[in-house]
């Protein structure tokens, strides 16, 4: 079976209806896998006239949020409140093939990155500690994680590496402590492994003016695949032109193909 998957941090999904409407016409993926939804599971807009009958989510009102919007039957299986934050970050689901979906919202973690002076930063490293340690003590398979880690770890994936380096997102120990959860699931960078070389972003700031001409990207948004499927995925591609999309947010999907 042969599916595509996507994963777009919409920035609500009840003011962004339309781009999402407009992104599964257009784009027309199988799963679609949402964060920052920002409304109660109740209040998130149906699409299942466009196709996307089986929905899983977490909501919260005004903050947070995820959702899988599936063409394909969905089992749900849960979700986990890591960090104890009482936040709506973190729900999966499984396909009739076994591949279970993590979708996931990781924290921005603030501006300011150190835990002593910034409360935010800390519940980010203890997300992160929390994934890890769940997922060494149960090792996914067959398994595909996907979301707004809120964190590029490469070099290539920030506008500027050393500009970048105390800037929360990119700082070592976010680095770090995503690459230990990412290492504790065998989780493979499916993006990264089509597209090894040259800068890749999915996020472009508000603040900028042109946002575009200036390109002061961030890769925040992932899509990861346990080992054991990693080698099924092929067709990545950011979609950046969303981001000139009216009233966008300021994310943009990401996409992958999996011959499972």
């Amino acid at each position: 079976m042969a599916f595509t998957l996507a994963t777009w941090n919409i920035n609500s999904v009840r003011l962004r209806k339309g781009l999402v409407e407009r992104l599964l016409t257009e784009s027309a993926p199988d799963v679609l896998c949402l964060q920052e939804c920002k409304c109660p599971v109740d209040l998130i807009p149906d699409f299942s006239a466009l196709g996307y009958g089986h929905v899983v989510a977490r909501g919260q009102k005004g903050y947070n949020g995820v959702a899988i919007l599936s063409k394909l039957p969905l089992t749900e299986v849960g979700g986990h409140d890591f960090a104890a934050l009482g936040h709506a970050r973190h729900v999966s689901a499984r396909l009739a093939n076994g591949v279970v979906i993590h979708n996931v919202y990781v924290p921005a973690g603030g501006d300011i990155p150190d835990r002593a002076q910034n409360d935010k930063f800390g519940q980010k490293l203890d997300f992160l500690t929390e994934m890890r340690d769940h997922f060494h003590a149960e090792p996914p398979e067959r398994a595909i994680l996907v979301g707004d880690l809120n964190i590029a770890p490469r070099p290539d994936d920030v506008w500027d590496h050393k500009a970048l380096l105390k800037i929360v997102s990119h700082t070592p120990i976010e680095v770090d402590h995503l690459t230990a959860a990412q290492d504790a699931g065998r989780w493979v960078d499916v993006t990264r492994a089509d597209i090894p070389d040259g800068r890749l972003y999915s996020w472009w700031s508000y603040r900028a003016k042109d946002w575009d001409a200036a390109d002061k990207g961030r890769r925040l948004d992932h899509i990861w695949a346990t080992s054991d499927i990693a080698a099924s995925a092929h067709s990545s591609r950011i979609l950046r032109d969303v981001r000139g999309w009216d009233q966008p947010s300021d994310h943009v999907p990401v996409l992958a193909t999996f011959d499972l």
